[in-house]
């Protein structure tokens, strides 16, 4: 891993309270058995990212009991109900100052993508105007890569559920896709069939 990949923050976005999972936090679901936000975690720090900051909302507490999140910057967001968008600015808040020229973003709820296209997407990183997003048979998809000098732009953008849609639609010409679809399966754990993916 390059000392470049390592000014890449993780930032999780693992705030959702499962609405269509009964009102169970994606974060609590059992993964290979641990919370799915454990996890997470995981792939980021095994795909290099040294800081990994983690937005949590939905029983925020206790995720913080039942998951082992030493070393995290963890991120309460109390208005994680307006959806993705609040989650995502709250984490773009935290790592302000913190020296970090990009926010490498991944979802609690996509276990089937691993380190390796995290990988990927962290090698794109040049400087603060990267936008890098790992693309699955061309369509872009997450994780993403966001340089430092468009959090603001961003951050302006997400409102409710949309995080940086908006914001890498418009910019498109800028945003550099890398392939995953041989190494990840981007399926979301939404509903309770999609339970069936975990292990």
């Amino acid at each position: 891993m390059t000392e470049k990949a390592h000014e890449a923050a993780g930032l999780l976005l693992a705030a959702g309270g499962g609405r269509r999972l009964g009102g169970r936090p994606k974060a609590l679901l059992e993964h290979r058995g641990r919370p799915l936000v454990e996890y997470a975690v995981g792939v980021l720090r095994a795909a290099g990212c040294a800081r990994v900051h983690v937005v949590l909302g939905a029983r925020a507490d206790e995720v913080r009991r039942r998951a082992e999140l030493a070393g995290c910057v963890v991120v309460e967001n109390p208005t994680w109900e307006e959806g993705m968008g609040s989650s995502l600015r709250a984490g773009l808040d935290s790592l302000a100052g913190t020296g970090a020229g990009a926010a490498l973003v991944s979802l609690v709820d996509q276990p089937g993508i691993g380190a390796e296209a995290v990988r990927r997407v962290l090698a794109g990183y040049a400087d603060e105007g990267s936008l890098v997003s790992a693309a699955y048979d061309g369509v872009r998809g997450h994780p993403v890569l966001l340089g430092a000098s468009h959090w603001a732009g961003i951050a302006e953008s997400a409102r409710g559920d949309r995080g940086a849609r908006a914001y890498l639609r418009a910019h498109r010409e800028a945003l550099t896709l890398v392939e995953c679809g041989d190494v990840a399966r981007p399926y979301d754990i939404d509903t309770e069939a999609d339970l069936i993916h975990l292990e």
